[in-house]
């Protein structure tokens, strides 16, 4: 699989403040069999890189510019009132060990049901859980609809062709996606004079006025 390259500097300012006013994201490395490393990384060089890669794409930190570590963007914080980027956990992946991984998933095709039925596409998982080497993680996994072709039908991830050497960690009869029928527009009622029980409607009013003088 490609990897995506992000240049890091060994962190010497412990003030997160000052950093992050300098234009730069405080991050964590860690991982088993690694010693612990605080890092900086320019902020919006991180934004354009974790928008290709999410939580599922390897990345390759160049520390330094004098050594190099493999990892997956294991946590992101933001800031609860601008959701800027204010702190990222880099996990340390050895690429010829598997993990677990979560992919996105990507509907593809066309389902008779939407297509002829006018039916809704119902998805109850956007993501799939995977285990495979780490550089065999991919970025996406598409999954076609086709076999949607009314509404009883259904996708289970038993039906999603997954990569060789992939393998899904969720159970395999745990539904992915279906149609759903068009909802029913409801006819408005035509608007009527409805007296309420014990009321007088207006003509009965008058009706009963007349009665009175004569």
């Amino acid at each position: 699989m490609s990897t995506l390259a992000l240049e890091v500097q060994t962190r010497t300012n412990d003030n997160s403040g000052e950093v992050r006013r300098g234009g730069l994201i405080p991050a964590a490395f860690y991982g088993p069999g690694k010693t612990n490393q605080s890092f900086v990384m320019d902020y919006q060089t991180f934004r354009k890189t974790y928008e290709k890669a999410g939580g599922n794409t390897v990345l390759e930190l160049d520390i330094d510019g004098k050594s190099k570590e493999f990892v997956l963007v294991h946590d992101v914080q933001y800031d609860p009132i601008t959701d800027r980027f204010i702190h990222v956990d880099f996990l340390h992946i050895d690429m010829n060990k598997e993990t677990n991984a979560e992919v996105p998933l990507v509907f593809v095709g066309e389902s008779k049901a939407i297509r002829d039925e006018a039916g809704i596409l119902m998805v109850n998982r956007d993501v799939l859980e995977v285990r495979c080497l780490a550089k065999s993680i991919p970025h996406e996994i598409e999954v076609d609809i086709s076999s949607l072709v009314d509404f009883n039908h259904s996708i289970h991830i038993r039906d999603i062709k997954l990569p060789e050497g992939v393998e899904a960690v969720d159970d395999i009869d745990l539904t992915i996606a279906t149609v759903s029928a068009p909802r029913e527009e409801k006819e408005e009622a035509p608007v009527e004079a409805v007296a309420a029980e014990g009321a007088v409607v207006e003509g009965d009013a008058a009706k009963a006025g007349e009665a009175k003088s004569e």
